[in-house]
């Protein structure tokens, strides 16, 4: 008697898997028809039923959110070292500033030319310093949030979720973001549905890294 009751447990449960498996691939085949054309020819029938099974337990909600929060430290952190660069690049520009004005008040006007002469050599070194440093530190950026975006590939790839591996590929990459935005609006749509309906979690955001046409982060 309870090997059978077991049983019938067994398909009741099967059925629940397969008819949320359903919800879920009918919701994403919807929304895929918001994106564009060329985005959605790629997105096969079989991708999007392999998404919908990597998402039925919720796990992947669950990794996405724990990258976001990730992403989120990081860019902070990035946008902070940025931050104090350029203020100390501010003050070593004003300090500059001063003490070639206290030097220019203190010398005698026949010496004046070559005292500005020596401190433009002075000022197009510091500049030409900063200009190094920013470089720098704007590479460390680029590379930092290249190295996130490969975790967050790798992440989603062992999780299971259909169309991610590491890539560079700026096209991979789009078809990824379009993914990620699949699952944030199906994540707002099960919200809205009530987590009985989907058995998803609370609100979700696109894990992208936020910069400008330099690959600098800007403020969260």
């Amino acid at each position: 008697m309870e090997r059978y009751a077991g049983a019938l447990e067994e398909v009741a449960d099967g059925a629940r898997q397969q008819e949320r498996h359903y919800q879920l691939l009918s919701a994403l085949q919807s929304l895929v028809k918001e994106l564009p054309s060329s985005f959605q020819q790629r997105l096969s029938y079989t991708t999007l039923s392999d998404l919908a099974l990597a998402l039925l337990d919720g796990t992947v909600f669950e990794i996405v959110q724990g990258l976001l929060e990730i992403q989120h430290l990081t860019e902070k952190s990035l946008y902070n070292q940025r931050l104090r660069l350029q203020n100390e690049h501010r003050v070593l520009r004003q300090a500059l500033r001063q003490k070639h004005q206290e030097a220019q008040q203190a010398c005698r006007p026949h010496n004046l030319p070559v005292v500005q002469a020596a401190q433009q050599r002075e000022l197009e070194a510091v500049e030409h310093r900063i200009r190094e440093e920013q470089r720098a530190m704007d590479q460390k950026i680029v590379l930092e949030l290249d190295r996130k975006v490969a975790d967050q590939q790798s992440t989603l790839e062992k999780a299971g979720v259909a169309g991610f591996y590491v890539t560079t590929n700026p096209q991979e990459l789009m078809l990824q973001m379009n993914l990620l935005e699949l699952i944030r609006k199906l994540q707002q749509r099960g919200c809205w549905a009530g987590k009985a309906a989907l058995g998803l979690g609370g609100p979700w955001q696109l894990p992208a890294a936020q910069c400008d046409q330099k690959g600098s982060p800007v403020p969260p």
